[in-house]
């Protein structure tokens, strides 16, 4: 699709606008029983249009390559009758301090799928050989996705880029006395930075651990969030970082910045620059940076696009996302995650429990931070793991961080959020 073209014919019909074309190529291949059953593949190409008229801001996307300026203004024009007026409402100007990222593996893309499905093979075949209690190994996948955008507007922004990712991921059920599972991920840019073996020993290693798992006592406990469950509960977290929640008052930190929120030994980054989001720039073409959203416990910004910007007089972090082609964009987090400490905590831990995983997180109330979730793990006693299921894990997400005494060196990233084990007292568990 040529934008020069489609763009000169639309700075003549509104007062601003953006162009937004995406590019999205990728590939799945998913495996069983050792050997490849499946290779899905898929590519999206489009354009998206965001235009301005009398401060009347209106949203249409096209896959048409053929027609997409004439599939543009048509839906655009329709909507400009039933659209409110919003000041605040622009496009940003040029910018020129993007970041150099490595996101890019073009020796990763002409690798053999011969060699990329050895990888998926090898994994699945760590898990199955790990113990003979293992039963099933489902939803072993390698995926490997391309993208391509580049953003233009009227005000004189051009901006384009690309980059790779690629996923491995696999299901593992064990069976003993009872039946357990465990499902896990990784990912990474480049190709050559997946680790098959190792990640299936993990996921094999994890689902054992689990058989014969109990309920524990009702009480409160001193224990350690495991980097997913940790990300799950920073998710929950994250929605009060946000300018749009402050705009709507649907964030306890408002009027906090400067104060201390939580625990002296959280450290929170909100960065464009980590993460599976991972971009020079956000949707709207502003460039990535790395924003410090809590420093020692100390709640220092809010996360802004330039909407939200404007409104509160503040420039942009960098936090405008969106999906897809289909979807306008709006504020949210790029790449939050919680600085890592010095040593593993997970190691020297004798006395507690250990949450693993946390079901139900989208019951969380982001606004007042309250929770309550299932959850499974190991309770420790001395150099003994003993597994625990069938628990409820709940509280309050602000005073939950209060109570951190410790975090690990262990940051993992799942989608995009990232945090190290979190040492915590005053887990509240409701058992048996």
């Amino acid at each position: 699709m040529d934008l020069t073209i489609i763009k000169d014919k639309m700075s003549s019909r509104f007062d601003s606008f953006e162009l937004f074309y995406l590019k999205e190529r990728s590939k799945k291949f998913e495996s069983k029983e050792r050997e490849i059953c499946g290779i899905e593949f898929k590519e999206e190409e489009g354009i998206a249009l965001r235009a301005i008229e009398d401060h009347k801001m209106v949203f249409a996307y096209t896959y048409d390559h053929e027609n997409a300026y004439e599939a543009l203004l048509q839906n655009a024009t329709s909507l400009l009758s039933i659209t409110e007026r919003d000041t605040d409402r622009f496009f940003p100007g040029q910018y020129s301090n993007y970041p150099v990222l490595s996101l890019y593996d073009n020796e990763g893309l002409i690798v053999d799928d011969i060699q990329k499905t050895a990888l998926l093979i090898d994994m699945e075949t760590s898990i199955r050989d790990y113990d003979k209690r293992i039963v099933t190994v489902r939803n072993c996948e390698l995926q490997e996705i391309e993208y391509e955008n580049r953003i233009e507007n009227s005000n004189g922004l051009t901006v384009e880029g690309k980059k790779t990712i690629y996923l491995l991921s696999a299901l593992c059920v064990a069976k003993d006395e009872d039946e357990v599972s465990w499902y896990d991920w990784s990912w990474a840019n480049s190709l050559n930075k997946l680790e098959g073996k190792e990640l299936g020993r993990r996921i094999a290693a994890k689902t054992i651990s689990f058989l014969s798992g109990k309920q524990i006592d009702t009480g409160v406990y001193r224990g350690i969030l495991a980097p997913q469950a940790a990300c799950d509960i920073l998710g929950i977290l994250s929605e009060s970082f946000l300018s749009e929640n402050l705009f709507k008052k649907k964030t306890k930190l408002k009027a906090k910045e400067g104060s201390r929120c939580f625990s002296e030994a959280l450290t929170i980054i909100d960065s464009g620059n980590m993460g599976i989001d991972a971009f020079p720039f956000d949707s709207e073409g502003v460039p990535s940076k790395e924003n410090l959203v809590v420093n020692n416990g100390y709640f220092e910004t809010f996360l802004y696009d330039s909407y939200y910007g404007r409104k509160f007089s503040i420039n942009s972090t960098g936090n405008s996302v969106r999906s897809g082609i289909k979807d306008m964009p709006k504020c949210g987090p790029r790449g939050t995650f919680i600085s890592q400490g010095e040593r593993d905590i997970m190691d020297i831990f004798t006395k507690g429990i250990i949450i693993e995983e946390l079901m139900g997180t989208h019951t969380a109330n982001p606004i007042t931070g309250d929770f309550s979730l299932g959850a499974i793990g190991h309770l420790c006693k001395g150099d003994e793991r003993i597994p625990f299921q069938g628990v409820i894990f709940s509280g309050n997400v602000f005073e939950l961080l209060q109570n951190v005494k410790e975090v690990g060196n262990d940051l993992k990233f799942y989608g995009v959020f990232g945090s190290p084990s979190l040492y915590i007292e005053g887990l509240k568990i409701s058992g048996k």
